[in-house]
C-alpha cells in the first residue's frame, strides 16, 4: 500500500528539464523556502547573490558547492544560496553560456564565436576524455590531454573569463531586489506574530477574569 516505484533515469531527466509542477510552482517553492529562512534579511540576500553567481560559472555539477562557498565567504545564508542556484536551469543555461563564452572570448582577444552546439558538445567530449583518461592507468588504455587542452582554450578559460561581468550584475541585481523584499516580509510577520500573541494573552487574561467572577 505505501510502496512507491522508484523513478526511472528517463522521468528523473524529463523532470530536470520540466519539474513534475512545472517551472512556475518550482518557482514559488523556491521562494516561499527563502521567505521562511530563519537569519537577517541581509545574510539571505548575500546568499541569493552567491548562488545566481555560481550559476553563471561552468563548473557544472558543482553549482551547489560553489555557492555554498561563496556564501560562506561573504557570511550569506548558505541554504539560501543552494536555492537560488535555481537561477541556473535548463531554460536559462543555454543564454548563460553563449553568453559568457562569447563575452569570454572578446576579453581575451580571441574572435572566434562559438555558439551553444559547439558548447555542449565540448562539455560532453571533455567529460568523457576526463573520466577516460583518470581510468586509462588502470584499464591499460592511452592517456591523452590533448581534446581537454582544446576544450580549457575553446571554451572554459572564455566561459569562465566571461561570466564574471553577468554573473556579478546579475547577483548584485539580486542582492538588491530581495534584501528589501525579505526585510519587509519578516517585519510583517513579526508584527502579525505578535499581533496573534497578544490576541491569545488578553484571550487568557479574560478567561481568568472571567474564572475569578464565578468563584
Amino acid at each position: 500500500m505505501f510502496k512507491r516505484n522508484p523513478r526511472s533515469y528517463l522521468r528523473t531527466i524529463a523532470e530536470f528539464f520540466y519539474p513534475r509542477g512545472g517551472w512556475y510552482r518550482a518557482s514559488r517553492y523556491v521562494i516561499y523556502r527563502v521567505r521562511r529562512l530563519p537569519d537577517p534579511a541581509h545574510r539571505i540576500s548575500r546568499g541569493i547573490a552567491a548562488g545566481i553567481f555560481a550559476s553563471f560559472t561552468p563548473f557544472y555539477g558543482l553549482h551547489f558547492l560553489t555557492a555554498a562557498i561563496l556564501s560562506w565567504t561573504i557570511r550569506g545564508n548558505v541554504l539560501a544560496s543552494l536555492l537560488a542556484t535555481f537561477i541556473g536551469n535548463p531554460l536559462t543555461f543555454p543564454l548563460i553560456a553563449e553568453i559568457s563564452v562569447n563575452l569570454g572570448n572578446a576579453m581575451l582577444g580571441q574572435p572566434s564565436s562559438v555558439h551553444l552546439p559547439e558548447i555542449i558538445s565540448q562539455f560532453a567530449a571533455a567529460t568523457t576524455d576526463f573520466w577516460s583518461n583518470i581510468k586509462a592507468p588502470f584499464t591499460g588504455g592511452v592517456v591523452d590531454w590533448t581534446n581537454l587542452s582544446e576544450f580549457y582554450d575553446r571554451v572554459f578559460l572564455p566561459y569562465l573569463v566571461g561570466c564574471l561581468f553577468p554573473g556579478i550584475v546579475a547577483a548584485t541585481i539580486g542582492y538588491a531586489l530581495s534584501n528589501p523584499v525579505i526585510h519587509a516580509y519578516q517585519r510583517r510577520r513579526i508584527k502579525k506574530l505578535k499581533e496573534r500573541y497578544e490576541k491569545r494573552l488578553r484571550a487568557a487574561r479574560d478567561e481568568a477574569g472571567e474564572a475569578q467572577k464565578k468563584t
